[in-house]
């Protein structure tokens, strides 16, 4: 696998473009916090507004991905991400940094999000051969949740050096290396026939595909459940650990980053687990017992207390990367390849879309009761998700299905494929 140049270029390119943005994750809360005094809610916003285009031009975005070559579409998303967060310390230097500013650059690099994540999960599969997809899902997820450690780690350490503002240079340069390791897959598409078909008939074609299906369809209400309980804490965290805890930003990203570490282990452990009792119930045990866990981060306080945080983040990152691992590995296979790009919006779209009701909600309940009481309502949101997955079929098979029953897919749900 690691001897696959292409797939090895999509690896570093992603890995290097997640530390990054696992270093931003940090500065720019931090930045709103103390350089801009922001609010718990306009925090809470800004968390919103990185994920706001998945509502806005998720549909679509699924359907021009499967109509267009997918790698020139990953440059150009890499290339506008690395211009707008070189912006942030030159407007800071300019002195004409505000919160709307910051706002402005999390809702334009989330659109940029929105192209280069549903490309890249359906030009995937063509670097590799599915025998070796479960194997290239792992290495992806769980390199993933390395960078993000070290990325959220090596944030605090630089905010304490150099400042919140300067750190977005560090996100900038790694879409730079982003945009090299692409520009370096040689690997090209098989040149697409013209659509014959309206682009609101293809937006409808993936939610009906979505929808209609009884095993997508769950994991797709499943994911858009989980993520308001997961942005509804995340969005809050960095608030609630300087403000209510006293922890410094070098502490938080040092935190932050030993919590995230149990992405690496989720990763690991996922497609072993699917393996030993099979997948569907390896989603169950990472996506409902696991994050059980969450309860404890509520519960934490200075000292010693701080452990009750990262077990409990820890706990959530081992389900949320190792059920991921598995439920990629399933719709890749699930999923006839003319249909992956709008299976990849639909299912964002409904995924990701509730992430920024989350992150309001989170900054909202913060704002209102308090940072404590938020947490305590958006952490217990995250175990309750999982019953989504427990009163499914999901609960009563072992495997999750690796191809639809009887006829095509797409020709089952009259989905016009090209």
């Amino acid at each position: 696998m690691i001897r696959h140049r292409d797939f090895r270029s999509l690896w570093v390119g992603e890995v290097v473009s997640r530390f990054g943005t696992a270093v931003s994750s940090v500065a720019l809360p931090l930045i709103a916090v103390s350089v801009l005094q922001a609010t718990t809610f306009q925090v809470g916003l800004l968390s919103a507004a990185a994920w706001l285009p998945w509502l806005l031009i998720g549909l679509p975005v699924g359907a021009w991905v499967d109509r267009w070559p997918r790698r020139p579409i990953m440059q150009l998303a890499c290339a506008v991400s690395l211009v707008l967060f070189a912006s942030i310390p030159l407007a800071a230097h300019a002195g004409v940094l505000t919160i709307e500013l910051l706002l402005a650059v999390a809702v334009l690099t989330g659109a940029a999000a929105v192209f280069f994540q549903t490309a890249y999960t359906a030009y995937l599969p063509n670097l590799l051969q599915p025998e070796d997809q479960a194997e290239g899902n792992a290495k992806l997820h769980g390199s993933a949740s390395a960078a993000q450690i070290a990325g959220v780690g090596c944030g605090g350490l630089l905010i304490q050096l150099t400042g919140a503002v300067n750190t977005t240079l560090v996100d900038a340069a790694t879409f730079l290396v982003a945009l090299l390791c692409i520009t370096a897959i040689r690997h090209r598409e098989p040149r697409r026939p013209r659509a014959k078909t309206a682009l609101a008939a293809e937006v409808i074609s993936g939610l009906k595909l979505v929808t209609s299906d009884v095993w997508l369809r769950t994991l797709t209400i499943f994911g858009g459940v989980s993520n308001i309980a997961l942005m509804g804490y995340q969005s809050i965290i960095v608030v609630f650990l300087v403000r209510e805890v006293g922890v410094s930003p070098a502490l938080v990203g040092a935190l932050i980053a030993i919590a995230s570490s149990g992405g690496v282990v989720g990763a690991f452990l996922g497609r072993r687990v699917a393996d030993a009792v099979g997948t569907a119930r390896a989603t169950l045990l990472f996506e409902l017992a696991l994050p059980t866990l969450a309860l404890l981060i509520p519960l934490t306080s200075d000292g010693p207390g701080l452990a009750l945080y990262t077990v409990g983040a820890f706990c959530i990152g081992v389900g949320v990367v190792g059920g991921n691992t598995i439920k990629a590995t399933f719709q890749q296979s699930y999923c006839p390849p003319e249909l992956r790009g709008r299976l990849a919006a639909s299912s964002a779209f409904l995924n990701y879309g509730t992430i920024p009701l989350g992150a309001l909600l989170g900054g909202t309940l913060g704002e209102v009761l308090g940072l404590r009481t938020a947490l305590w309502i958006t952490t217990a949101g995250v175990p309750l998700a999982g019953l989504v997955l427990f009163f499914s079929p999901i609960r009563r098979h072992r495997d999750l299905p690796s191809q639809p029953k009887g006829s095509d897919v797409a020709e089952r749900l009259d989905l016009g494929a090209q």
